[in-house]
Parts: structure tokens; sequence; C-alpha cells
């Protein structure tokens, strides 16, 4: 597909989304020391963040559809550009916890409002291929943001990749204002119609395979250092290697999904969460060993990665009647699962279970997401067999010239 300017607007915005969220994580030292707090409480910025994204999205989606979706971009890319640059100036812990949660307020309705956007700028057999591309700004963000960043911020101090990143933010804001177009807007919320539309049973499925499979990265992802470097032996050196390998593994698997989901919807997301079980499940031996473990990661990756472009795609078409909305409590959902899912993990290993086991864990869960999409296939089926027997009704009654009850 030719790549409208658009889909790389909102790239580049992911881009710099991703960074922030994630590059934090390797900044904890440096951010403790400077303001005199211990890691485990600068870890604290790292959750506050995911929570903002979890609760604040919803309602930062119902505030934004008052606007254009065009302009809705533009108002959270700036509230992302003042976050940062908040960030970089806070001279203590409260205002920086205050100023990440602030940044995050932009996150879940820019990617919720920005797949809206990528799908109606291309070709409706395009769709779910244009949402992928625009994640793609985000797993790059794991590729080169994050690496990136954490050499910036340990060379010149974490406040300096705070600025860089509002640079990428500014860049970004332009990019939008000069390549997104103005698209269709959807018919003015009312609340309660919004909100009987996502009480749907197959969007609320839809929403809870986002969750399940966002928690079944999760569980060992938030692991994978100690994980790699006791049972798989390798060291902290090659542990960056291997994350960098993952990085390339999510990127490829995206740009896969999204591809897989413009084919057939549903069977790649059922096919994809088959192969997860497996590879999650065989992930509990090939970690014993360096070279398998590193090439297990990145098939594991490409299709944590790879399942959520049709599942945004799969809320987006059952949520029609609100799809801004419901896009938008998606992102939510993925970081609910995030959080669920770390937290989830630490218990396992709290509780003794060794960190090469964790990926059964994983592995549970990514069953139980096949079981709701498997469900959800079924109540579709059962559905269409009821739309059929009722019009088979109508045509036998207006044949005979009697009128159905």
């Amino acid at each position: 597909m030719a790549l409208p300017p658009a889909l790389l607007a909102l790239a580049a915005a992911a881009f710099g989304i991703g960074t922030t969220e994630f590059v934090i994580m390797g900044l904890l030292p440096e951010i403790g020391k400077n303001l005199s707090v211990s890691i485990p409480q600068a870890g604290q910025l790292v959750t506050c963040y995911a929570l903002s994204v979890t609760i604040g999205s919803p309602f930062m989606a119902i505030l934004m559809a008052r606007f254009p979706r065009r302009l809705s971009l533009l108002i959270l890319m700036v509230i992302f550009i003042l976050g940062n640059t908040l960030c970089a100036l806070a001279h203590g812990y409260e205002t920086l916890m205050a100023a990440r949660i602030f940044t995050a307020l932009a996150h879940g309705a820019f990617f919720g409002i920005g797949a809206i956007v990528a799908a109606e700028v291309v070709p409706k057999h395009q769709r779910a291929r244009a949402i992928s591309l625009m994640f793609t700004g985000l797993t790059l963000a794991n590729v080169l943001g994050v690496p990136l960043g954490t050499l910036l911020g340990q060379a010149y101090g974490w406040r300096s990749t705070f600025w860089a990143v509002s640079v990428i933010g500014i860049v970004a804001f332009a990019a939008l204002l000069i390549w997104v177009p103005e698209v269709r807007q959807a018919r003015r919320m009312r609340l309660k119609r919004e909100v009987v539309a996502l009480s749907h049973p197959q969007v609320l499925l839809a929403m809870g395979v986002s969750t399940i499979c966002s928690a079944s990265l999760f569980t060992v992802f938030t692991y994978i250092t100690p994980l790699l470097e006791t049972a798989s032996g390798i060291s902290p050196h090659g542990v960056s290697i291997a994350l960098l390998l993952f990085g390339v593994g999510i990127t490829l698997g995206n740009l896969a999904g999204g591809r897989a989901a413009d084919w057939r919807l549903m069977a790649s997301i059922v096919i994809m969460l088959c192969m997860l079980v497996v590879v999650q499940a065989a992930f509990t031996w090939t970690s014993h060993s360096a070279v398998p473990a590193v090439i297990t990661i990145m098939i594991w990756g490409a299709l944590a990665f790879g399942v959520c472009s049709p599942l945004q795609m799969r809320v987006v078409d059952q949520g029609r009647a609100a799809p801004g909305l419901a896009s938008t409590l998606n992102q939510s959902a993925f970081n609910l699962g995030n959080a669920l899912g770390a937290s989830f993990g630490g218990v396992m290993v709290s509780a003794g279970v060794g960190y090469s086991r964790l990926p059964w864990f994983g592995s549970a869960l990514s069953a139980l997401a096949l079981v709701l999409i498997l469900y959800a296939l079924w109540l579709e089926a059962r559905a269409q067999r009821r739309r059929q027997d009722r019009r088979a009704v109508h045509r036998a009654a207006a044949a005979s010239g009697s009128v159905p009850l």
C-alpha cells in the first residue's frame, strides 16, 4: 500500500508517546539519585503513568468527542508536549509524579482516536494494516527511542531525555497539522447511547481479550531480565542485545498482524493466539539455553504484538456506534493488562515460582484469551443462524400470504 503522509505523522506521535512511557524504566537510578528517593519509589512513576492511562483515557475520550478528530489529535499532542516539558522542569518527586500523570492523559485517547483516523485515510480493505503502521511508532520506540533516550539521560541527566521527547512531540505536532486531513466526524456523542453501544457482549469480549493478552505478555516480560540472566545464563550486555531483538520481533509482528487482519480478522486472531499458547509454553524449556531463548522471545514478541492491531480493529468494528470511545477504552484495556500482568507475575515470584516457570502462566492466560475469542465466534454464528431463520420465516409467510407473529 502507498503510505499516506497522515500515517507517518501518526507513527511519529506514537513513537514519542511510546518513548516517554517506557524510557523512564531505564532512568530510574538517575531519577532516584537526583530526587533523593529509592528506586522502588521512583518505580511508582511507571505504575502511576499506567493507571493514569487506564483511568483517564475514557474521560479524555468523552471530552475530545466534542471536537473534530484532527483537532482532538492536535490538542492531545499539546498535552503531551506540555507534560514532558513539565517533567524536564520538575525539581521534586511529587512534581515529577504530577507531570507524569498529566502526560499520560494524552496516551490512551491519542491511540484510540489515532486508530480511527488511520483507518479512515486508507481504503476499507487496508484499515487494519493502517492501524498497525501507526502502532509501528510504538514498537520502534522500544527498539530505538528507549535505548537512545536512556543513553542520553545517563550522559546528560534524565531531564535531557524529557527535553528530547518534547522536541519529538513538537515535530509530531507539525506533521499532524500538515498531513492529517479533516476526516468524517461521527455523530455528536450522547453518553447514554455510547455506553449502551459499548455494553454489547462482542465489544466487552474483545476488550477482555485485549486485557488478557496484555496480562499474558507482562506476566513474563516484566521479569524478562532476571529470567534471561538466571535461567538462560545470559550476561547483562547479552540481555540488552536480546531485548533489542525482541524489539525487532514486535515491530515485524505488528506489521504482519495488520496484513493478516486485513486478510481475515478473526481467523488471524485465533491463529496467533494458538501460536502464543504453544510458544509461551515452549519458552519454559528454551529459556534454559541462551540461543533458543533469544529465538523464542523474538517469535513471542512478534505474536504478542501481532495480535494488537487485529484486536484494536475488532473493537472498532464491534463498537462502530461509538468508535472513538471504544477504540480509546481498548487502550485502557491494554494498560490494565500491563498492570495486572506485572502484579500477577510478582505474586508468582514472591510465592516461590521460578522465573523460568512464569511462561507457563503466560501460556495459560493466552489460552484463556483464545477461549474468549472462540466464544465470541460462537455467539456470532448463533446470531447469524437466528437471523437466517427469521428471514426464512418471513419468506415463507410472504409466499403463503400470511403475516408472521
